[in-house]
């Protein structure tokens, strides 16, 4: 699904997270356990800086998404994140499509080893 460029699917590569954790389930569920946690505290952050007009701590917290996504192979919210970070160093706040961002989040929490 795209919304205003944005893509809306995880796009996860389970295969690259399954050789990142070592072929570990435990740990690779840890790690997704982790992201999805992570991830909810920095979308907090995004939508306080959304809130505030400030584009630096939208972009910090996407960053922070963007690098986590990258490292368990989750190609799609990376993409939304970088997304959120480009626009947010540009202080295009009003170009984010923050429901995209939240359902992606909120689809860490599905996922399993």
């Amino acid at each position: 699904m795209i919304k205003g460029g944005f893509v809306g699917d995880l796009q996860w590569n389970k295969d690259f997270a399954v050789e990142q954790s070592g072929e570990d389930n435990e740990l690779l569920e840890e790690l997704l356990t982790l992201l999805a946690d992570s991830s909810a505290s920095d979308l907090a952050k995004i939508k306080e800086g959304i809130a505030a007009g400030d584009g630096t701590v939208v972009a910090d917290a996407a960053h922070s998404i963007k690098g986590a996504a990258v490292s368990l192979g989750l190609e799609g919210l990376s993409q939304v994140a970088y997304e959120f970070e480009k626009r947010g160093r540009a202080g295009e706040l009003e170009m984010l499509q923050l429901d995209v961002l939240e359902d992606l989040v909120g689809q860490l929490k599905t996922l399993k080893p």
